[in-house]
């Protein structure tokens, strides 16, 4: 029997995956939790052996929770599975130790094979999302680029997010404008939804 922790901020759509799994004669969903930084300690008390990973959860994002589970307990495997089939958190995902990374949409019975082809120690990929993921590219984007990024789309302005990150506006503006160059796009508004779109707005 395969044991499997679910991971997962919508309580819907934990729920429903966790039955699907379990109407599988050989996977059993032992521990389901709502927030990442729940991952590592629910998986070693359940014993789980594969762990399927939202990407946006609270706590902690679902790759970083991958990277967790691989540095603090390597005996459960992490499979991301998402609505988010972006190319960028497939690499990151991949660098993080994650076993495997599938979008929400796969067909129950491909899920279930996936889950146990990670469980034998298989690493298993989207073959359309490895394909895009190497057409796209690692992030171009250094860290601080992409911290004010992220920052221009909660509060919006280059004054917010300089106030925010302890930076000159003119600091900001200048990294807006490389994010905006290195993205292709025509503002910074579009550069951050281009970069949202390719995952490269993850740590």
């Amino acid at each position: 029997m395969i044991r499997l922790l679910v991971a997962d901020d919508q309580a819907l759509v934990r729920g429903a995956l966790a039955t699907l799994l379990d109407l599988e004669e050989d996977l059993e969903v032992v521990a389901q939790v709502g927030r990442g930084d729940e991952v590592v300690d629910a998986a070693r008390a359940a014993r789980a052996d594969v762990a399927l990973l939202d990407v946006e959860m609270p706590g902690l994002d679902g790759i970083a929770a991958a990277r967790e589970l691989a540095a603090r307990h390597p005996a459960c495997r992490s499979l991301i599975v998402t609505t988010f089939g972006r190319p960028g958190y497939l690499r990151l995902a991949l660098e993080a130790g994650a076993s495997g990374f599938v979008v929400k949409d796969t067909p129950s019975a491909r899920l279930a094979a996936v889950v146990r082809r990670v469980a034998a120690g298989e690493r298993v990929v989207d073959p359309d999302l490895a394909a895009e993921s190497l057409a796209v590219g690692p992030s171009p984007l250094s860290p601080r680029e992409r911290d004010v990024l992220l920052a221009f789309r909660d509060d919006g302005t280059a004054l917010a997010v300089a106030g925010r990150l302890h930076l000159s506006e003119g600091t900001v503006r200048n990294h807006l404008s490389a994010g905006i160059g290195k993205t292709g796009a025509r503002n910074a508004a579009e550069a951050v939804r281009i970069a949202a779109e390719r995952g490269w707005l993850l740590a």
